[in-house]
């Protein structure tokens, strides 16, 4: 006879509470934390704006009844929309993801930290807002009562960090991709902590938000992988940095937690979604993963194809004119690279070429060059691209996949070489850091003011794009301005 399930309540589970103390406590503000946040801020927005020129990306815009719209709502950079926070997450979440070209973390988990940013600028736009003209924002007939001057950018930059971090270091450790769950979990977690924060959370409430968020479980990988991929990976983090505010503000109003969703024997998180393995912090929460995380600067492309990018045109001079006398082209790369972006046969849309990286080599070895546009289906109607697609083999270096995980590495390495119908070849190119990389910051952070001054100059103007790259320049300014007069900066 079994014994009868006990039903006293157990404290929260141990997870959950080093998330909330984190999100509401952690000592974040060291100097290059706060220095590279800035940039990410800079990189995260531009990214957005470059999305806006496809409409695919920008037909999911807006409320989700036309033509209503909140009072102090926030705004969503690059249009005239002002939305509730939970819909503004999901259109700023959007726009930041669309390209494949926002920031990354790679570990036994994927991600992209900067995901997190639809819910942080929302949240603190929309508050500021209210803040500035001396009203109380309500979110499910509760006020947010917060109190104090308007948040300012470094609040935006604290809980970047913040976020950052949470998601980072979940990912260090805990694998999800193996077992089929998508990384945007990790972006409704970290989220959910830090916007539970921001809105002026109680640790009770920080505390039920976040076992919230891990009920909710996680969406499937199907829409990232062949023969599904698609352009929900797109906007999948959107939903989840949307979800996150949604349920941060429904914790505030008192609504109760869940202390053993990570935990509960049968029905918690681990077992029901995590094949019974234990998750674990893979360290201390503090600033690490901002001081860490890689900027796609020069392509947006899946980060694991990066290096192999900047390889092909290293090699494209002594290529591109003998396309017709390539009979091999060999890929040397790591074990996660083979197993998310090795890929052969048909390429549906953008979304499947932006994953593959023998499309993504192809065209660097092809053009020596590689946009967004190449992912379009006028780009990829050029046979060259299938032709030599179809003479590349990829191997794995497991010294490759060692330094890919060591902590004290972290790279992200692959090699090309062309062989000739002649018997002649190029050298073996190799690139073990890509250029978004710590170890590159001093080479990278140039190229990436570059990149946002040319998305922000194409959408705004050089005058507006002038003002905000002198106010990214001035920390201290920029840090000091309130959040709701920033983001007038990128309205409409």
């Amino acid at each position: 006879m079994s014994s009868p399930i006990s039903n006293v309540r157990p404290p929260p589970d141990p997870l959950i509470v080093d998330i909330a103390d984190y999100a509401l406590a952690g000592r974040v503000d060291g100097a290059e934390a706060l220095d590279t946040a800035r940039w990410c801020l800079l990189d995260t927005l531009a990214c957005g704006i470059m999305a806006l020129a496809y409409p695919a990306c920008t037909r999911l815009l807006g409320p989700v009844v036309s033509g209503t719209s909140v009072a102090n709502g926030c705004r969503v950079p690059g249009t005239g929309h002002e939305l509730d926070p939970v819909q503004g997450a999901f259109n700023i979440g959007a726009i930041v993801r669309w390209l494949d070209f926002n920031d990354t973390w790679l570990a036994a988990e994927w991600g992209h930290p900067s995901d997190n940013l639809g819910g942080i600028l929302a949240v603190a736009d929309w508050l500021s807002r209210h803040q500035a003209a001396g009203s109380t924002p309500t979110a499910f007939q509760a006020p947010i009562v917060r109190g104090g001057p308007p948040l300012t950018v470094r609040d935006v930059l604290l809980a970047m960090i913040k976020a950052h971090e949470i998601q980072g270091v979940l990912a260090l450790e805990n694998s999800f991709n193996r077992v089929g769950l998508d990384h945007v979990l990790l972006v409704r977690v970290a989220s959910t902590a830090v916007v539970s924060a921001l809105i002026g959370g109680g640790r009770d409430e920080v505390i039920a938000a976040v076992s919230h968020a891990w009920l909710d479980g996680s969406a499937l990988r199907t829409y990232r992988h062949a023969p599904n991929t698609g352009s929900r990976k797109s906007w999948a983090a959107g939903d989840a940095t949307s979800r996150a505010v949604r349920l941060a503000l429904i914790a505030h109003t008192g609504e109760m937690g869940y202390p053993s969703a990570v935990t509960a024997k049968t029905w918690g998180f681990q077992d029901a979604s995590f094949r019974g393995q234990a998750l674990r912090l893979g360290r201390p929460l503090g600033s690490y993963v901002m001081e860490n995380v890689l900027f796609k600067i020069s392509f947006p492309a899946e980060f694991h194809a990066q290096t192999a990018i900047e390889c092909a045109l290293r090699l494209h001079p002594g290529v591109g004119d003998r396309l017709d006398r390539v009979s091999r082209v060999e890929i040397s790369t790591h074990e996660s690279a083979i197993r998310i972006i090795d890929k052969s046969g048909p390429l549906h849309n953008p979304a499947d070429r932006d994953h593959c990286l023998q499309y993504m080599t192809a065209i660097g070895l092809i053009f020596g060059n590689l946009t967004a546009a190449h992912y379009e289906d006028a780009a990829a109607a050029d046979p060259r691209i299938d032709a030599l697609r179809a003479k590349m083999t990829v191997v794995e270096d497991p010294a490759y996949s060692r330094d890919y995980l060591d902590p004290g590495k972290r790279s992200i390495a692959n090699a090309v070489q062309v062989f000739f119908t002649d018997g002649t070849r190029t050298e073996k190119v190799a690139v073990e850091y890509p250029i978004g990389h710590r170890r590159r910051r001093a080479e990278g952070i140039p190229l990436l003011r570059g990149k946002a001054a040319a998305a922000l100059t194409g959408h705004f103007g050089s005058k507006r794009a002038g003002a905000i790259a002198d106010l990214f320049a001035d920390r201290e300014r920029l840090e000091a301005m309130p959040v709701h007069e920033f983001m007038g900066l990128f309205a409409g």
